[in-house]
């Protein structure tokens, strides 16, 4: 996005109002970042008020600034921008994880107050106090969702300023740059909106039209024509919300999804169920469920495709799909690579279980490995379970092996609230845009829908509900930018910002520098 004019101080004056008094100021600051946390939250599934977000970020750009507004006060200190930023993590994610107290409450406190605070802090701090922000605050932005889609634990991806698009006119920017361009695009909105309220109308122009440019280039740039058509049907159970598999409802949940299947009455080519239906302590392998599944495949003619959670030892686990054939064969296994940390293992168990032994996963999930694609005799599809759609690159490597469509079997019974279940529909509407492909997400409880190429949601379901949707959908082998080059892009457009806000920084020290050398 292109760099605003003013943003290096050398163009249109500020027009900020004079700094207000000391102790009153203070808590203005106090509630204008919160405000500014707030408004990116909101901006999240599942409230989705999607103009909030880059109202927020124009918040953020403002607060940081020098006391009383650019020019007219001294510029905060380090620490007092570090303050600020950790005010706006917390508002930011606090409410939008709020999903993880019921999961692990010590686990919430300490990545809200801690790791996203902390990392929002950070941000803040090395973030310029003067009209520089306006350019280096999103760019730092951006480095810190792609440190959010690495790290801590591989990767923690909840609550990306993306994931606030999904309804909005800038979806299309994913498609040229997935989930980093898109929120370069949030957050240069933000700082145009605050170059307008500052009247300075020729930078705000400049940014306003170039993120336009680029979701225009988005919307028009061709995934091309689909291969094949292959008529799918997901399977959702139904049953209550909050179900946690046990001994005792793995055998319910099982049998609500068989009953279900048994319900499709029309030709279908694939049939999907979600994540860990199947959960057993044997072999699935000559198991009675296989057994039950074969019979529906034979009746329907067509392939199941099944999630299976299989106990290995008292510690261990697997989770993974296969495809379970008409003819009673199995082939094209998957197994999860992207565990949910605190959900399907315990990173540094050492360290956690003796603070939350009880609201801890007793056993591990073993990570899978290998191509993330399964062969359905209907054409290859790219598989990314659950949590994985979370991550562009899961469903990049899937999409490159050859998958035409992808599928996310998922399972959000477990959750309290819906902030999960809808940000994954979001995930899965980015994944979709950014790969150019059709996304069927299939869930025990909800939420399950198909996803088009454009990021449109059809025939989602209702939470509980038993349901199965059948859809005839287009198989595609083209390609896009999102899916060739993938963070590339908006990685790129940062740090050449930051660069840039580097190179007028040490140019102006240099004209203000008195002249030392002897005459």
């Amino acid at each position: 996005m292109a760099t605003p004019a003013g943003a290096d101080g050398t163009a249109e004056p500020d027009t900020a109002a004079p700094a207000a008094p000391p102790g009153r100021g203070r808590w203005v600051t106090v509630v204008l970042g919160l405000l500014a946390g707030l408004c990116i939250c909101f901006a999240l599934p599942p409230w989705g008020w999607w103009p909030l977000a880059p109202v927020g970020i124009a918040l953020f750009i403002h607060v940081l600034g020098p006391r009383g507004g650019d020019g007219h006060g001294r510029p905060r200190r380090a620490r007092e921008r570090a303050g600020i930023g950790w005010l706006v993590g917390v508002a930011w994610f606090g409410p939008s994880t709020l999903w993880m107290a019921q999961l692990t409450p010590p686990g919430y406190v300490l990545g809200v107050l801690v790791a996203w605070g902390g990392m929002v802090a950070a941000v803040a701090a090395v973030c310029p106090g003067d009209r520089r922000r306006i350019v280096a605050l999103p760019a730092l932005l951006v480095l810190f969702e792609w440190f959010h889609l690495h790290a801590p634990f591989g990767g923690i991806p909840l609550s990306l300023l993306a994931t606030t698009q999904t309804r909005a006119p800038l979806l299309p920017v994913a498609r040229l740059g997935g989930v980093l361009l898109l929120g370069l695009a949030v957050s240069t909105i933000g700082a145009a909106l605050y170059l307008l309220a500052t009247r300075r109308w020729l930078g705000a122009a400049v940014a306003a039209v170039a993120v336009a440019a680029v979701a225009l280039v988005g919307a028009a740039w061709p995934i091309g024509d689909p291969v094949a058509q292959v008529r799918v049907a997901g399977v959702q159970g139904g049953g209550p919300q909050g179900t946690r598999y046990s001994s005792a409802d793995a055998p319910i949940v099982f049998g609500r999804h068989l009953e279900a299947t048994r319900s499709i009455a029309g030709d279908v080519d694939v049939v999907v169920w979600p994540e860990n239906v199947v959960n057993i302590e044997h072999p699935f392998e000559g198991s009675e469920e296989l057994g039950l599944i074969v019979q529906q495949a034979a009746r329907l003619d067509a392939p199941i495709i099944v999630g299976v959670v299989e106990g290995v030892d008292e510690d261990h686990f697997v989770n993974y799909v296969v495809v379970v054939h008409p003819d009673g064969t199995i082939s094209d296994r998957y197994d999860k690579e992207r565990r949910v940390p605190f959900g399907e293992y315990v990173p540094m168990r050492w360290l956690f279980e003796p603070i939350a032994r009880e609201s801890l996963p007793q056993r591990d999930q073993v990570p899978g490995e290998g191509e993330a694609v399964v062969d359905t005799g209907h054409g290859r599809m790219a598989v990314a379970i659950s949590w994985e759609i979370f991550f562009g690159r899961r469903v990049r490597e899937g999409v490159r092996d050859g998958g035409q469509v992808v599928l996310n079997p998922t399972n959000g019974s477990s959750y309290w609230l819906t902030q999960v279940q809808t940000q994954q529909v979001a995930m899965s509407q980015l994944r979709a845009v950014e790969s150019g492909r059709w996304t069927v997400q299939v869930s025990p409880t909800g939420f399950s829908a198909f996803v088009d190429p454009a990021g449109g949601v059809h025939q989602l379901t209702d939470i509980s509900e038993e349901e199965v949707i059948t859809r005839t959908i287009d198989r595609y082998d083209g390609t896009t930018p999102a899916q060739a080059l993938g963070d590339v892009p908006g990685l790129v457009l940062a740090i050449g910002g930051l660069v840039a806000v580097v190179i007028v920084a040490r140019r102006r020290r240099a004209t203000a520098a008195p002249d030392t050398d002897d005459a």
